[in-house]
């Protein structure tokens, strides 16, 4: 649905084409980091910060996290961690709602 809404946005010509962009870039990183993550916690190696996680998912990595929670089955237990998330999400959509407004 959010891909959705940016594609109407950018084709009525609302949407700046860098955030688009960013986001895009954005996710993919966040991705790639949750999959790092995810092997290096089952390998037992140094992990990936909570912190740096959501403030990728702040910056506007989210879609990318939501990704790949459910795909590497990987923080979708962790309540405290899920509830930051979300937080995350809503505060980055409220940032770009506003920018947009």
């Amino acid at each position: 649905m959010f891909a959705l809404v940016l594609g109407l946005y950018a084709r009525h010509d609302r949407l700046l084409p860098w955030l688009a962009g960013a986001y895009a870039v954005l996710a993919v990183l966040t991705l790639g980091l949750y999959a790092w993550d995810k092997r290096a916690a089952m390998q037992a190696r140094s992990r990936i910060p909570e912190q740096t996680l959501h403030l990728l998912a702040l910056a506007g990595g989210w879609p990318g996290a939501m990704l790949a929670r459910p795909l590497f089955r990987h923080k979708t237990r962790k309540q405290p961690f899920t509830g930051i998330f979300w937080c995350t999400v809503l505060l980055n959509l409220a940032m770009v709602a506003a920018l947009l407004w």
